[in-house]
């Protein structure tokens, strides 16, 4: 192995070793043996990217992952104006619907996500909505801070969760006049205005496309007053991965804590729904969405709803 793949692997297996949230369930003078042998022939940083893969594989988070500099490029460096899927309305029979779709990219796409999310639930609020649908099904994740800063409001004040890293410390997520805070670190976006109702109930809708971080959101209203969910388990990684950069531009995504809801359950597997529906992909939105009618019916029997 050359000198240089050396010390670039070196260096990858010392940081996964060091931070991630399983790894006092590896056998790391094995892990790491094999790893070295896989990447035996290595003479350059790239070739040594299958040996870090099958590190992270024997994690068994199923949620770390490395991105090539490449495809690190296209995942944070994506600016967008606008944000496909992320829409608000006032449904025809009282309560507010919200669909959160997946983002990463820059800084921007992230502002472009805040505003325009803020903007659509702010009309939906101010045409009446007396509750509100949270639709996260095909929300495979990226980062969750954007999601938080559009639904804070309709969370309502208070801790709604936490990340919990191996040693069990936690991180609380806070919100506080409709903008979030993780430890005692704010959003970089302003608090939104206010909604009409502070305490609104909440129909959250999962699949098995609901992943990672829209995990993190669905973590946040467990436990939470006049809140039911319906639809599908969700994927199963409801855990946080914290980026960071190698040498040679490649990102290392590596889980480093679970998430836990606002009454303290942690969590890191599927998360079911109070009431499951099937629903296919095709049929979101549509006369066959059964969750979707579920949640409505449910939300009209609800407090403040006609």
């Amino acid at each position: 192995m050359a000198p240089k793949a050396r010390t670039y692997l070196t260096a990858a297996l010392d940081l996964v070793q060091k931070r991630a949230l399983n790894r006092g369930e590896v056998d790391w003078p094995e892990v790491r043996r094999a790893a070295f042998a896989q990447a035996a022939g290595a003479r350059k940083p790239s070739d040594t990217y299958p040996a870090i893969e099958g590190v992270l594989h024997a994690l068994g988070d199923g949620h770390s992952r490395l991105l090539t500099p490449a495809a690190a490029e296209r995942a944070l460096g994506t600016s967008l104006d606008r944000i496909p899927g992320l829409t608000a309305k006032r449904l025809r029979d009282g309560p507010g619907y919200v669909a959160l779709p997946g983002v990463q990219g820059s800084a921007h796409t992230y502002d472009t996500y805040v505003r325009q999310g803020r903007g659509a639930v702010a009309a939906a609020d101010r045409k009446g909505a007396c509750g509100w649908v949270v639709d996260l099904r095909g929300n495979r994740g990226g980062s969750m801070y954007p999601m938080f800063a559009v639904i804070a409001g309709i969370l309502g004040d208070g801790e709604v969760g936490a990340f919990v890293g191996a040693d069990g410390k936690r991180t609380v997520w806070t919100v506080k006049d409709g903008t979030l805070k993780v430890g005692a670190k704010p959003l970089p976006w302003s608090a939104a205005k206010p909604l009409s109702l502070t305490r609104p109930a909440v129909a959250v809708l999962t699949d098995d496309g609901t992943a990672s971080a829209g995990e993190a959101v669905a973590v946040a209203f467990r436990g939470r007053p006049a809140t039911r969910s319906f639809g599908m388990e969700t994927s199963g990684v409801p855990t946080g991965n914290s980026p960071h950069r190698l040498s040679d531009g490649a990102e290392l995504l590596l889980t480093e804590v679970k998430e836990a809801d606002r009454t303290g359950r942690t969590h890191d597997g599927p998360i079911a729904p109070d009431e499951e529906f099937l629903v296919e992909p095709k049929d979101i939105g549509t006369a066959r969405d059964r969750a979707l009618d579920a949640a409505v019916q449910w939300l009209t029997k609800q407090s403040g709803c006609p």
